[in-house]
């Protein structure tokens, strides 16, 4: 890096410090201290609005090699070509090695300057495979990142991480959610989507398939919702604990009832649980890469999946429910898809557009789509697969 370099630190709850070089804005970052495994789509990742009030360390060891393009380039649908939301959306980023010389044909500034311009700190130099050891052995905790002159005060930075508030008590659903409708192309076919923190590879999607995504509010009512007269919702990927969003769940709940087509995509998957009586509960350290196997239970085949989560649907709550295992995790066995028994609806816990990641799980679109056309995914008879 030119010119001198900013002392910074890492500060975790437990007491851990881990020192390094700081790059990105002088300032400091509060948040859960979590880790992707991905070795590409940094810029996805940084602005996927699930990492909000987060603190993300990259696995792979030289992150910004391929520098940051503009925002201004835009595809057919007037969406920002190569990131997931308009703006950073993780609290800080934490780095092995911080690239000063991109090279891509894209590329307009380092991703220093890209952190610096939006007011995120970044720390390099740590030693990342301990850092992740500590996380998979204790799993996620608080941490205050900081860098330049907000790292000379350690007793300051240990007052601020006791002060702050749990990952789990806080709501960041509404700091990402749109605060008004907003609409997406211009077909007579629509989809309402609740905005949790939509990813645009969900937009996307849609828009591709030959539909109008009208955006609302996640706490938006049914009345709301149906006045559009959807041929479904989609029930997006957001952050958070999904115990905030309660009236969301209610929502979703009506909707089933009166048998719209539903879809739920990541913390979807979990309202839509929630929604049908089911309960979450916490992983450990969640699952975060572009390379996390899941296996379809009506198939048996298996699938690699892009996948960004800390909270997942707990399985003996779906008894009772009309709710059936689709996907679960082949690492863990957790669940990664349900779908109803007698309802048009269905959610996948992984991400099905991907950015970053794999393609092979686009079909659960085409799923959806079909659901909104009368085919019904639960009246498939699941196999019997050892998972």
């Amino acid at each position: 890096m030119s010119g001198p370099r900013k002392e910074a630190l890492l500060l975790l709850e437990d007491g851990s410090i881990f020192f390094g070089w700081g790059f990105g804005a002088d300032a400091d970052a509060i948040g859960e201290v979590v880790f992707n495994t991905g070795m590409v789509g940094y810029l996805e990742s940084m602005t996927d609005p699930s990492y909000a009030g987060q603190i993300l360390s990259f696995t792979y060891p030289l992150i910004g090699n391929y520098g940051v393009p503009p925002y201004s380039d835009r595809d057919e649908y007037g969406l920002p070509r190569f990131f997931e939301s308009d703006s950073i959306k993780v609290k800080g980023v934490v780095v092995q090695e911080s690239c000063a010389t991109p090279s891509h044909w894209a590329s307009k500034r380092t991703l220093a300057k890209w952190m610096e311009s939006e007011g995120v700190p970044g720390i390099e130099g740590v030693d990342t495979r301990a850092l992740v050891t500590k996380l998979r052995e204790a799993g996620v905790m608080m941490g205050i990142l900081a860098n330049g002159r907000e790292a000379k005060d350690r007793e300051r930075l240990s007052e601020l991480l006791a002060r702050s508030g749990s990952y789990s008590s806080q709501n960041f659903v509404k700091g990402v959610s749109v605060s008004k409708p907003v609409v997406h192309g211009d077909s007579d076919k629509k989809i309402v989507l609740l905005d949790c923190g939509t990813k645009y590879g969900i937009v996307r999607n849609l828009l591709k398939r030959g539909f109008q995504v009208v955006r609302l509010p996640y706490d938006a009512s049914y009345s709301s919702v149906m006045k559009y007269d959807p041929a479904g919702v989609v029930v997006c990927n957001g952050p958070g604990d999904p115990q905030m969003l309660e009236a969301t769940a209610r929502c979703v709940g009506s909707l089933v009832d009166s048998e719209v087509p539903v879809l739920g995509i990541c913390l979807g998957e979990q309202v839509v649980g929630m929604s049908q009586g089911a309960k979450t509960f916490k992983l450990k350290y969640g699952h975060r890469g572009q390379n996390k196997p899941c296996l379809d239970l009506t198939t048996g085949r298996g699938y690699v999946t892009s996948q960004n989560h800390g909270y997942a649907l707990e399985e003996k709550s779906l008894k009772g429910t009309e709710l059936r295992k689709w996907f679960v995790n082949a690492d863990d066995n957790t669940i990664e898809g349900v779908f109803h028994a007698n309802k048009p609806c269905m959610a996948v816990q992984f991400h099905p557009e991907a950015t970053p990641g794999p393609y092979d799980t686009l079909f659960v679109f085409d799923r959806f789509i079909e659901a909104t056309r009368g085919v019904r995914l639960g009246g498939e008879e699941i196999r019997s697969v050892k998972a």
